[in-house]
């Protein structure tokens, strides 16, 4: 008798359909809404997506999960999850988003005072305790959902009875069955679980879903590639995040043309030999081959998101150093062709950084490449890996491609007939273990205000000592001592616009809210707040990005009180 061992987890929504991802204990048929599909089974694990179709625009429709038409969610006793569908007759938005989460520790295994409060877990919280349509519209995940390198006690143990953890990679996961119980641990939480099946959710990978600085340089992957380790690593990490989180990414249509998808549903047998094959090929990207094209594209309304893979996809030849190939970038540049009020771009690293970080990262990447000679180059990657110098600041070309794409679609070139630009372009990232809004200015001025919104982390830690060099890193005067002495060994490469501080840094666990309503846009960064109390949340950051003074939809003040019960 087949039971519901992971999910149900909300992918893509559109007006009238929605796809719900789940992983089952055995093969059988799962059904929602009296739609079916059979589960598909990848080294002894069962999955299916189910598409469900033929919904009301703009409709909340309650639904369960049958397994061989048993009932398998929610649980006896529990209300039913909701599809919420998009195309109703307002024009609001409402996206939470975040990045960098270490699970939340298993039942009687006491929590961590490092870590302190889940931001997703009280987010979560917070959403039982208020109506249906004051929920978020979606969910954007930016990165490192599973720690592959940095393993949880419980988790450590598990891995220890499989290998000797005396050996490379160390405790560090090494296939794909130990990613399946990553996944298990990150998702199986109990606030967590319900807030998958209940809010459609996307998600991109950054270097802790695979590796602590994955694909940083060619020489790093060059030493990756000569470990005996490896190959199974890179292989389990790419083969799950293509069943956990890359295919709910998708739209109905576009896994009706998924050549892959086909193989591994129709598959009579056990379908990981098709899978490991494709991770292999899709790992090879960086070394030049054509890879796969893991970013993607998705449209709420007048709101259009494109999310950028910037680990997979970069090309690390020794003459040759991009953040996403030509291909992948010309189809991102194609996806921003079109009319629409707001444009975010989300990629797991931020596109600015504070300038005097940027500057070095920068300096870093132009020594490293040689400009000085080979000892000066062995020095710069050995401090690009220390230091994690390895943002869009370290990767010039893409960089400033960027810019030229966000500048052109900021002054009505992408735009269709009507020539109107979007009213706000906002990069949405995180990775870097705190919260900050920059804003853009670019030579030409433009009616569109562009932003980079970064926050995280979800629930991690950063060291007091980095804490201190972020802060300072936004200063005026740092930014003119770092261009100062990194000058005397070789120029700081100029960038062709600038930006400035609107808020942050603010550190600890905290969650964003971007609320759009027409041309309107407002951000809200929230900090979870530790120990017993009312609160789940503090406040950090609220402000408009379009100049009004009064924020679009913005929570009831009750919101922030923790539920009762």
């Amino acid at each position: 008798m087949a039971e519901l061992v992971l999910g149900p987890v909300l992918r893509h929504i559109g007006d009238t359909d929605a796809t719900i991802w789940v992983e089952t204990s055995e093969p059988c048929t799962v059904q929602v809404l009296g739609n079916s599909e059979p589960t598909w089974t990848v080294a002894g694990h069962h999955y299916a997506l189910v598409v469900v179709r033929d919904l009301e625009p703009g409709s909340a429709t309650p639904y369960e999960v049958h397994a061989d038409g048993r009932v398998v969610w929610p649980a006896a006793g529990e209300a039913p999850s909701l599809i919420r569908t998009s195309g109703g007759a307002g024009d609001s938005f409402t996206l939470a988003f975040g990045s960098c989460r270490v699970a939340t520790t298993s039942e009687g295994e006491p929590p961590s005072h490092d870590l302190g409060t889940d931001a997703l877990v009280a987010y979560a919280q917070r959403m039982r305790a208020l109506p249906a349509d004051e929920w978020p519209d979606a969910l954007l995940l930016l990165g490192d959902q599973v720690y592959a390198d940095e393993l949880s006690p419980e988790m450590e143990r598990r891995v220890a009875e499989r290998h000797d953890l005396s050996e490379p990679p160390g405790a560090q996961v090494r296939n794909f069955e130990e990613y399946t119980w990553l996944y298990a641990q990150s998702w199986a939480e109990r606030d967590v679980r319900w807030l998958l099946a209940n809010v459609p959710t996307s998600m991109i990978f950054d270097d802790h879903d695979v590796h602590d600085d994955w694909n940083t340089s060619y020489s790093w992957r060059a030493e990756m590639e000569a470990s005996e380790w490896w190959e199974e690593r890179i292989v389990g990490a790419l083969a799950s995040y293509w069943i956990y989180q890359h295919l709910g990414n998708l739209s109905p249509e576009e896994l009706a043309g998924d050549a892959l998808y086909d193989r591994v549903r129709r598959c009579a047998g056990d379908a990981e030999p098709i899978l490991r094959d494709f991770a292999s090929g899709a790992d090879e990207e960086a070394d030049g081959a054509p890879g796969a094209r893991w970013s993607y594209r998705r449209d709420f309304g007048s709101v259009r998101l494109l999310v950028i893979d910037s680990r997979c996809g970069r090309v690390l030849e020794p003459d040759r150093r991009d953040m996403v190939s030509d291909p992948e970038f010309d189809w991102i540049e194609e996806q921003t062709d079109g009319d629409y009020d707001h444009l975010l771009i989300g990629t797991s690293l931020p596109w600015l950084l504070p300038r005097a970080m940027h500057d070095i990262e920068a300096w870093d990447e132009k020594l490293a490449s040689g400009a000085r000679g080979n000892r000066p180059s062995r020095w710069a990657e050995k401090l690009r890996r220390a230091a994690d110098l390895e943002h869009w600041s370290a990767f010039r070309n893409s960089f400033e491609r960027l810019a030229r794409l966000l500048a052109d679609v900021a002054g009505g070139r992408r735009a269709s007939v009507s020539g109107r630009a979007p009213a706000t372009i906002c990069v949405l990232s995180g990775d870097v273990h705190h919260a900050y809004v920059a804003r853009v200015q670019f030579e030409a001025p433009t009616d569109t205000e562009v932003y980079q919104l970064t926050c995280s982390p979800l629930h991690n830690h950063v060291p007091a000592a980095i804490r201190v060099a972020f802060r300072a890193a936004w200063s005026r005067a740092a930014e003119r001592c770092v261009r100062l002495i990194l000058g005397r060994v070789t120029a700081v490469p100029p960038a062709s616009f600038s930006w400035t501080r609107s808020a942050g840094p603010s550190f600890g666990n905290q969650i964003a809210t971007l609320r759009t309503q027409g041309r309107r846009a407002h951000l809200t960064i929230e900090r979870s707040v530790d120990g017993p109390g009312t609160r789940l949340f503090e406040t950090v950051a609220d402000l408009s990005l379009t100049g009004e003074t009064q924020s679009p939809e913005i929570p009831p003040a009750h919101a922030n009180v923790r539920p009762s019960g």
